[in-house]
């Protein structure tokens, strides 16, 4: 049975304890993600008397952080970065080229260590701390790997991060940066975390995404929850997330139901679309198949931060893409980086390969008709182009190399 917190309450928000998303047994809160019952994964659940304590008011007296929604949250901020009310970008040019009539990005890029993994882990190393633990540590694609190591080195912990061994160089250098013990595995994500989940049950480490992943996961709600206050109050019609483990792209429809049971919005409908790369599309792939059962695979191509074969969410991604009338699709390598161009070009957000993944499939679902292009849209930036240097380093030199004279400045065309 899992272990019970020995906790003050007021260090665990409005959680009241986790439930299983299969068969809804449920168990005290604790270091525990999988049911003893069915072997179905955890999720935390809540006190609707203590959520319904949050109102509009009492989120914009908070911190100008996610920790502004902690009465929505399973944990305090006993871990924190600063993290969130990251921008909400109009862009008018990206929809005007794409022939769309309004077009937001949300850009996590401008979080601490520069991808929406800081929120997650904000959450998860708080859980970490209260539950007593001394190390923090997981499986990453890369983005995870930076925002596990900065925030153990902010809190005092130890962090020991597992990565693949063909990681972008950028992603290892902005993890192992942070002085925490940083191993390179030979193998794939997938293989990665096979090896994560045997450790958790040998040592008394907290792999924020194995033993305390339902805290981990709760901290992508912050995104859906700041859409909805950047834009006034509401939801928008049309939302367009990356799909890696999935969990993000339910947690955002988690936020917004809970936002409308709340009745700090209005319940409006919207529709969730899914991105992926072509080579890792498993949970596109099942989509079109019509299938409810996520095959995994082998991943491959240059969006390494969403390549996780087999997706612990994908299923349940599927489940809000179709109870919402989305749609998935995914995108190949050239697209990918046209789309990080694009992006670029439009909105002067330069955007990490996952990006690229999802302004190539925005313009694939409107070219295909399954998006439209009148609805109001959101779509997420989830890290820095910077740190996916390589994708793009082919197409993105210099216009012309001259030498310092203006007679050469003439010749090269550049008075045009």
């Amino acid at each position: 049975m899992t272990s019970v917190i020995e906790r003050p309450a007021a260090q665990f928000g409005s959680a009241s304890n986790l439930v299983c998303r299969e068969c809804g047994a449920t168990y005290p809160l604790g270091p525990s993600h999988v049911c003893e019952l069915c072997f179905g994964p955890l999720e935390i659940a809540y006190d609707a008397d203590l959520q319904r304590l949050v109102t509009r008011e009492s989120i914009a007296s908070g911190p100008a952080t996610m920790w502004r929604y902690r009465g929505l949250l399973p944990v305090a901020p006993l871990v924190d970065l600063n993290v969130g009310m990251t921008r909400l970008v109009p862009a008018p040019h990206l929809a005007r080229e794409l022939g769309m009539k309004s077009l937001w990005v949300k850009d996590d890029s401008g979080n601490p260590t520069h991808s929406f993994k800081d929120r997650v882990v904000s959450v998860a190393a708080s859980a970490a701390a209260a539950l007593g633990y001394e190390v923090l540590a997981c499986a990453s694609t890369g983005n995870l790997a930076n925002a596990v190591a900065a925030a153990a080195a902010n809190a005092g912990l130890k962090s020991v991060v597992l990565i693949p061994h063909d990681l972008e160089a950028g992603k290892v250098v902005t993890t192992a940066v942070y002085g925490g013990t940083l191993v390179a595995v030979e193998g794939s994500y997938d293989d990665v975390n096979r090896l994560c989940a045997e450790v958790a049950g040998e040592l008394p480490w907290a792999f924020v995404n194995v033993n305390v992943r339902p805290f981990y996961a709760e901290g992508s709600k912050t995104v859906g929850y700041e859409i909805a206050e950047q834009l006034g109050w509401r939801l928008p019609e049309q939302v367009v997330i990356p799909i890696a483990s999935g969990s993000l792209l339910t947690k955002v429809d988690k936020a917004w139901r809970e936002l409308g049971s709340l009745g700090l919005v209005d319940a409006t409908p919207y529709k969730v679309f899914g991105a992926q790369s072509a080579g890792c599309a498993p949970v596109s792939t099942a989509f079109h198949a019509g299938h409810d059962v996520v095959q995994p695979v082998r991943p491959t191509g240059i969006a390494k931060s969403l390549n996780i074969g087999n997706p612990a969410d994908g299923p349940y991604a599927l489940d809000v893409v179709r109870r919402t009338g989305g749609s998935i699709a995914d995108v190949g390598d050239a697209e990918i980086v046209d789309g990080i161009q694009l992006l670029a070009r439009t909105t002067g957000i330069f955007a990490e390969t996952a990006g690229g993944v999802t302004v190539a499939t925005l313009r694939k679902l409107l070219a295909a008709g399954e998006l439209d292009p009148a609805a109001e849209t959101v779509i997420l930036n989830t890290g820095d182009g910077l740190k996916t240097l390589d994708a793009v380093e082919p197409v993105a030199r210099p216009t012309a190399t001259i030498a310092p004279t203006l007679s050469a400045f003439r010749e090269a065309g550049l008075f045009e």
